[in-house]
């Protein structure tokens, strides 16, 4: 089944090119690794792309296992990738700082040994005939533009580098953008669809959830807020508000602020009343992106200064 929806989809997985068990695991493996180096933002360039190829290769290899909060994590794993996610609060901001200091004359051995070990095994993959030639462009390019950027900055560090400096921008623009569009679409198309439900017009849709035995990890506290019918009226009709209204508050930054916090706090009921926490940790860190800069600055800076107080300057 696999096999013929890749045929026709041209999807990208990994795992169709061995059915071994230690493959398999390899893949797992290393996907895990992509994402935990991702969140501690380390070479966020490389490891964006290594954890878009691994979301691809475990949802396209099964995609009838996946549900909403995997499409959410597929199409920003892509965006991920033009993104310069690693700015601030990784430790690529931490060696750029550290760079900075030292004037920027340490050659990146790392950074180089990093591409030359993947331009060998792209190689060696694409000679086994193992890629698309979309895919195979792709991954090329994306090796290229990477040695280019090393290079512009190491001899031409001029207009060169002003130029692809505004390159990435739009790009980074561009994929938030995208991941901006696609969260208002999730909710608006969610929140419309629900208007025109009989059971969220009547304010008893949400009754019904917190008694199936799939969606109660804790039976308990799921019936005792259905027992009561003034509590799930106002969870079922401001659930709908909330999602119809997301995307026409978001252009004054107060509101905007405020509704990405509900939000936020309805996934979170979801992840431990509904016992979906993939799909709530999901959707909130969709809900991130509209945070201000400002705000998560401000965050980020008062968690340092607790951390320091707590741990010492060393």
């Amino acid at each position: 089944m696999a096999r013929e929806l890749i045929s026709t989809n041209h999807a990208f997985t990994a795992l169709m090119w061995s059915n071994s068990q230690l493959w398999f695991e390899v893949v797992y493996v290393a996907g895990m690794a992509s994402a935990a180096l991702l969140a501690l933002g380390w070479r966020t360039r490389t490891t964006s792309l290594l954890f878009m190829l691994g979301v691809l290769s475990l949802q396209n290899r099964s995609p009838l296992m996946g549900d909403g909060g995997d499409n959410i994590v597929h199409v920003m794993a892509v965006c991920l990738v033009f993104t310069r996610c690693g700015q601030v609060w990784s430790l690529d901001a931490r060696r750029t700082a550290a760079d900075r200091e030292d004037g920027g004359g340490r050659p990146d051995v790392i950074g180089i040994g990093m591409w030359a070990f993947f331009t060998v095994a792209l190689a060696f993959v694409t000679a086994l005939g193992k890629l698309s030639t979309g895919w195979a462009l792709l991954l090329w390019g994306f090796l290229f533009a990477q040695a280019a950027w090393w290079l512009v900055r190491r001899c031409a560090p001029g207009e060169p580098r002003a130029v692809m400096e505004m390159m990435g921008n739009v790009l980074h623009a561009g994929a938030l953008l995208v991941i901006a569009v696609e969260v208002c679409l999730v909710y608006s198309t969610a929140g419309w669809y629900k208007i025109q439900g009989a059971l969220w017009q009547e304010g008893t849709a949400l009754y019904y959830p917190f008694h199936l035995a799939f969606f109660t990890p804790w039976p308990a506290l799921s019936h005792a807020i259905a027992s009561s019918s003034l509590l799930v009226l106002l969870l079922t009709y401001g659930t709908v508000m909330a999602e119809v209204a997301f995307p026409l508050v978001l252009f004054n930054k107060w509101t905007r602020v405020a509704v990405v916090a509900l939000m936020m706090t309805m996934h979170a009921g979801i992840g431990i009343l509904l016992g979906l926490p993939l799909f709530a940790l999901a959707m909130m860190s969709a809900d991130a992106l509209f945070l201000p800069t400002a705000f998560l600055r401000r965050v980020g800076h008062r968690v340092s200064r607790g951390v320091t107080a707590l741990v010492g300057p060393d």
